[in-house]
């Protein structure tokens, strides 16, 4: 039987937040994120990527080895697996820069989710976990590039990586309109930005924002409860 498996044990969850301003939109959902998890009783360790200083770019240290699937990497990169490890389930915040996740966020998976952790073993060490992705984007919703930006999104973290490393469910929650001036591509492709929202009206489109975050949290979390 397993820890999550025994009476009372409390369930755990990895918060991921990739942001370089700690005054960001992206900081804040994550920082909301926490809370909406506590409150569903999770154990819940807060990984601020810039906060830490993380730093994205691989070195040989993390390099992985082909022909050693248990190498030791840095001490960082070890840490930032057993951070990993410990968590039943992880959400990451991050914004959407060109159809994908930042360096920052980028890097954190090429130096952590590597060989011999997270792939490269018959049944991965992630294996069953699961892991939303909080993605927030500047394109409208209404704009044509929200279609193709979640598929896009999907492919590279869920099919791409989460799946081929183990894990049971994994899911992109696509937050469009993450800017107070909305930006539209028109069917030229010319970009088109709007005047800035303000006062009551840059509140509610906030407070809105927030809801669809939360849920997409709540969906993440109740498609995993089971009916007593």
């Amino acid at each position: 039987m397993s820890n999550n498996d025994a009476p009372n044990a409390r369930r755990t969850a990895l918060v991921v937040v990739s942001h370089h301003r700690p005054d960001s939109l992206t900081a804040h959902i994550g920082n909301r994120t926490v809370r909406q998890l506590e409150s569903e009783g999770y154990a819940v360790d807060l990984l601020d990527l810039n906060a830490e200083g993380y730093d994205p770019r691989m070195t040989v240290a993390d390099q992985p080895d082909w022909g050693d699937r248990d190498k030791v990497y840095s001490a960082d990169t070890e840490a930032q697996m057993r951070r990993i490890l410990a968590a039943d389930i992880v959400v990451v915040a991050f914004p959407v820069y060109w159809m994908g996740p930042p360096a920052l966020l980028k890097g954190w998976i090429d130096r952590v989710w590597n060989y011999g952790f997270a792939y490269g073993r018959s049944k991965p060490r992630l294996a069953g976990k699961r892991i939303l992705w909080l993605a927030l984007a500047g394109a409208t919703a209404d704009d044509d590039i929200v279609p193709a930006m979640t598929e896009a999104l999907d492919a590279q973290l869920s099919a791409g990586i989460a799946y081929y490393c183990g894990f049971s469910d994994s899911r992109v929650g696509l937050l469009p309109d993450a800017e107070e001036r909305p930006q539209r591509l028109d069917a030229e492709g010319n970009l088109s930005i709007g005047d800035a929202i303000a006062g009551d009206a840059k509140a509610a489109h906030f407070l809105e924002f927030e809801a669809k975050a939360a849920g997409f949290v709540e969906e993440f979390l109740a498609s995993d409860r089971v009916p007593a």
